[in-house]
Formats: C-alpha cells, sequence, structure tokens
C-alpha cells in the first residue's frame, strides 16, 4: 500500500472518530423511585420532595411511584427486578431490615440485590403519654411499672412494626414486665392513650404531632441515641432510666444491583448536595425528620446491624416470624 494510500486511510478513520457522536452522559430519560408505602406519609412525603429536586439537578424528571405491601416485598421485587441501567432506584429503609428479620424467607435480599447509594433522613419514635397521665416523665412510668408488675400496658401499631419492636425492645432492655399491646392504626392508639386504656405509647412524632400540639398528649422521651436536632428538649430514653436503649428508623435510597458506578455517584453526590440546603432540611424537620446523607459503605453497615439487631429482639420477644 502506498504512503498516498496510507495517508488517506489515516484521514477517513480520522474524520469517522469527529464525526462520530459521543457517548450520552446519563440519564438521558426520566428516573423511577419506587417506595415500598402509599402515598402521605413521611417515607412518601420526604422522597417527593428529593425526587423533585433531584431532578432539578440531574435535569431528568423523577417520578415516585408508590407500590406498597407487606414486608416491602412488591416494591423490592420491582426494584431488584428492574434493568440495571439506573433509570430505577429504590427507597431501602430500617423496615427493610425488619422485613429481614419478620419473615422466614423473602424474594429478595437487600444486602445482596441492591446497590446502596446514601440515607436521606433519619427520624425516632416517641414515647407518649395522656394530658392527664400522673407520669410526668418516663422515669415515672419506669417506677410504676417496677412497682405493678404486669398491670401497665405500652400500646403500639401492629405486631413487626418499627413502633411494636421499639416497644418490646424497650421492655426487654429495661426488664419490664408489661403489656404490649397492638393497635390496627395510629389513630385508635391515640384515643386509646388519652383514654388512658394504655399508660404510655410508642409512635413516630407525625402521628401525635396533632394531640401534642392540642394539649391531650404529651411527649416523655425519644428513642434517639442522643437528643434531636429537632427537639432539643426532649429527653432520650437512654437518659430515663434505660442505658444503651436506642431505635433510630432511616430512609435511604438504593439500585438494583449491576447499576453503573457513573450513575450511583451521580446520585449520590446529588442527594448529598440536595440534603444539605436549608429550604430541604426544614421541610424534612416539618414531618420529623433530619435530612442525613451518608456513604453506600456506612449505610451497608447500618442495614446490616439493624438486621442483626431486630433478629435478636424478635427471638427475644418470642414473635412469631411470618
Amino acid at each position: 500500500m502506498t504512503k498516498r494510500i496510507w495517508s488517506l486511510v489515516a484521514a477517513l478513520v480520522l474524520a469517522a472518530a469527529l464525526t462520530a457522536p459521543a457517548q450520552a452522559k446519563w440519564p438521558e430519560r426520566p428516573i423511577k423511585l419506587i417506595l415500598p408505602f402509599g402515598p402521605g406519609g413521611v417515607a412518601d412525603v420526604t422522597a417527593r420532595i428529593l425526587a423533585e429536586k433531584l431532578g432539578d439537578k440531574l435535569g431528568q424528571r423523577v417520578v415516585v411511584e408508590n407500590q406498597p405491601g407487606p414486608g416491602g416485598i412488591a416494591a423490592a421485587k420491582a426494584v431488584t427486578g428492574a434493568p440495571p441501567d439506573g433509570y430505577t432506584l429504590g427507597l431501602v429503609t430500617n423496615g427493610t431490615a425488619i422485613s429481614v428479620a419478620t419473615f422466614k424467607s423473602l424474594p429478595f435480599d437487600p444486602v445482596k440485590d441492591f446497590e446502596l447509594i446514601s440515607t436521606i433522613g433519619e427520624f425516632d419514635l416517641v414515647f407518649v403519654t395522656g394530658a392527664k397521665s400522673k407520669y410526668k416523665t418516663l422515669e415515672d412510668f419506669l417506677k410504676d411499672a417496677r412497682a405493678n408488675p404486669g398491670k401497665l400496658n405500652i400500646g403500639t401499631i401492629i405486631v413487626g412494626s418499627t413502633q411494636n419492636l421499639g416497644a418490646e425492645l424497650f421492655r426487654l432492655t429495661a426488664d419490664l414486665k408489661v403489656t404490649i399491646v397492638p393497635f390496627k392504626n395510629s389513630p385508635d392508639l391515640v384515643v386509646s392513650t388519652i383514654r388512658e386504656d394504655v399508660q404510655l405509647l410508642v409512635d413516630f412524632p407525625p402521628a401525635v404531632r396533632g394531640q401534642v400540639d392540642s394539649g391531650d398528649l404529651k411527649i416523655l422521651a425519644s428513642s434517639s441515641p442522643k437528643r434531636s436536632p429537632l427537639n432539643k428538649d426532649t429527653p432520650t430514653v437512654a437518659e430515663s432510666g434505660v442505658p444503651g436503649y436506642e431505635v433510630t428508623s432511616w430512609n435511604a435510597i438504593g439500585a438494583p444491583k449491576g447499576t453503573p458506578k457513573e450513575a450511583l455517584d451521580t446520585v449520590r453526590n446529588a442527594v448529598k448536595e440536595i440534603l444539605a440546603t436549608d429550604e430541604v432540611k426544614q421541610a424534612f424537620a416539618k414531618v420529623g425528620v433530619e435530612a442525613k446523607s451518608s456513604s453506600s459503605e456506612e449505610l451497608m453497615k447500618r442495614l446490616q446491624d439493624d438486621i442483626k439487631k431486630w433478629n435478636v429482639v424478635i427471638d427475644k420477644a418470642g414473635i412469631e416470624r411470618k
């Protein structure tokens, strides 16, 4: 081949390289964020706030899709069964860890089947009594429970919920002989507490906020390891006479296993920036959530630690696995 032909071939190759379309940068189309809860709750509200801001950051809409169901199974299957291309994300929560502990088997393994991206927020349980109750502090309840074993009730929602297991952990850690009474929903639990049918309730702040504001209920303590920046005047359960007690609920973002690193890193960095803004911090705080990001490694450790923790609680409490 002559020198002239070689030069022509080289020129053609260079021209093709210059005119070839550059590889498109992710994302090119809308992204789906699947939630294991129905609309209107804390997870839904915070996820929609994040989705809107994430869409602005990425230049593509992030569409929230609610897929409620027992154990978060439907939502988890929808995420883990989706193509790992970055266009399907899912909400992973402490409830995911509880599902692993409470079900004999699941059609997914969150430790193996998810790419964990970042936490988006943390929130606590609150320990609440009726406004007319004789208990001024959680220490008062503890003294009464120990003086009258088997006579006091603690109300929660359904067996196996974070609220229910949080109450069981409280009973076990404090070594109390009390009855944990499960209700179908928070409104029924609130009414029963105001009537003093149960002496103490354990639930998330939004479930009792209206009655606390109206003066019908009073918060005695929170479940966090240290006082929440959202309510610094509320002592923790650990401060109130139960050392070592801690329950911190959390929500996070994950994706199907095998999702490209570029997409994972892009979402993680965007989430970190969004959660650091005063606007989002304040919006989350209105529903009792502290906006907080994390690394994927921190999130994985938290998930694995919670699975171990709730397995122990379920075994000790004698709760039958589903």
